[in-house]
């Protein structure tokens, strides 16, 4: 037998590999002997990296940058030589997570260390770069990121402006002359795990804003500014596309995923995705009797495109049952088999407090896991009624 593992991270209880190794202890319980798959997976933002050091063997090049308000930090790029592919993590360098709950404010936050860990992999002759866009402390609509590759962003006397959200209101030109010349042979790729547009009711200020700790009144204010931000854009060419309107995750990571497009000519992809072909996950599914995926939480928004209903989507095309092991299950779970998913299973044994059962993830994902397996081995053993049941052994086992 051969069961394919591939969890999300439970976010506040363990990460996607640790996950995977609890999921593949259960299932050690029942078949001993079987072929267990392990392949962590990710949206495309936290914890990109490690998907990539850990399944392709990526080299972890530490890099000193700007962190988002400015005080250094110790950030790290992953590095395929072999590919010449190089694999960023935004959040190491410009996330929420660096930030004290004081020190939060996406009208002062930069996107800049982001684009010195790209100049970093740019001076390692990376042809490729995959840039994770998820977790920001921003909403600078990537001018950050964009100033660390040579773009200047200036107000109407001419003089630069701070790399921040703050600044986009008095933004006049933007002054391209300057940028990276390697950006023109490099194909970037950014993973996005949300669709929101830059701007409007759904964009990156109104509904990731007061998240970074914007007031009400900021949102609006840098709302307007990243409008500015794109008229100024949309006026170098009057036939292209609103990239703010007709990109989808150009809202991503306070507006990066439109100064990725923008000023780099990123392709957006939805970030599970990208991440399950940098997996090769396809050709690892090959043979595969079951495909075991988990989240902190199963609802709406997993269905509209997570890592766990990716996974299921594929090995559904394959015609491998996969099931979800879920931290909680909302009530918004039409379509789940249409998704591609044939069960989802709550890891909680009883009712429990919320800080008591994420500190127990592992264990429930371990359990879980052992009797999903059982109550799956025991329907392929039933036999039609009058037939004589005769154990047949798994060949892997």
């Amino acid at each position: 037998m051969k069961i394919i593992i591939a969890p999300n991270a439970l976010k506040g209880s363990c990460d996607a590999s640790a996950a995977a190794r609890a999921m593949a202890r259960g299932l050690r319980r029942v078949v001993p002997r079987a072929e267990l798959v392990e392949i962590p997976v990710a949206d495309g933002g936290d914890g990109l990296l490690e998907r990539a050091i850990q399944a392709l063997g990526a080299q972890r090049i530490p890099v000193r940058v700007t962190g988002p308000r400015l005080a250094p930090v110790t950030a790290a790029l992953g590095w395929l030589p072999r590919r010449r592919l190089a694999l960023i993590e935004m959040a190491l360098a410009s996330g929420l997570a660096l930030l004290t709950e004081e020190e939060r404010d996406p009208g002062l936050a930069t996107s800049l260390g982001t684009g010195e860990l790209m100049r970093a992999a740019l001076d390692l002759g990376a042809e490729t770069l995959v840039v994770g866009i998820g977790g920001s402390a921003t909403n600078d609509g990537g001018i950050g990121m964009a100033s660390a590759l040579g773009w200047r962003f200036l107000d109407r006397e001419g003089q630069p402006l701070p790399p921040n959200g703050a600044s986009l209101s008095a933004l006049a030109r933007i002054d391209g002359s300057g940028r990276d010349p390697r950006l023109a042979r490099v194909r970037i790729l950014a993973a996005c795990d949300v669709n929101n547009p830059l701007t409007g009711p759904q964009g990156a200020s109104a509904i990731y804003g007061p998240q970074k700790g914007a007031s009400p009144a900021q949102v609006m204010a840098l709302d307007a500014g990243l409008a500015q931000l794109a008229d100024l854009v949309a006026g170098w060419d009057q036939a292209g596309p609103d990239l703010r309107r007709d990109q989808p995750g150009a809202g991503a990571a306070g507006g990066l995923g439109f100064g990725l497009r923008a000023f780099c000519g990123a392709h957006l992809r939805p970030g599970a995705e990208l991440v399950l072909d940098i997996l090769d996950f396809d050709a690892r599914l090959a043979g595969a009797d079951l495909v075991l995926t988990a989240e902190g939480r199963l609802d709406g928004q997993t269905l509209a495109g997570k890592a766990p209903a990716r996974v299921a989507a594929r090995a559904q095309r394959l015609g491998i049952p996969c099931i979800v092991l879920a931290g909680g299950l909302g009530g918004d779970l039409e379509g789940l088999a249409e998704a591609g998913i044939s069960a989802a299973v709550s890891l909680g044994p009883g009712p429990l407090p919320l800080a008591e059962a994420m500190a127990r993830a592992e264990e429930g994902l371990a359990d879980t896991a052992e009797q999903v397996l059982r109550i799956f081995m025991a329907g392929r053993a039933a036999r039609p009624r009058g037939r004589p049941f005769r154990h047949r052994p798994e060949r892997a086992e």
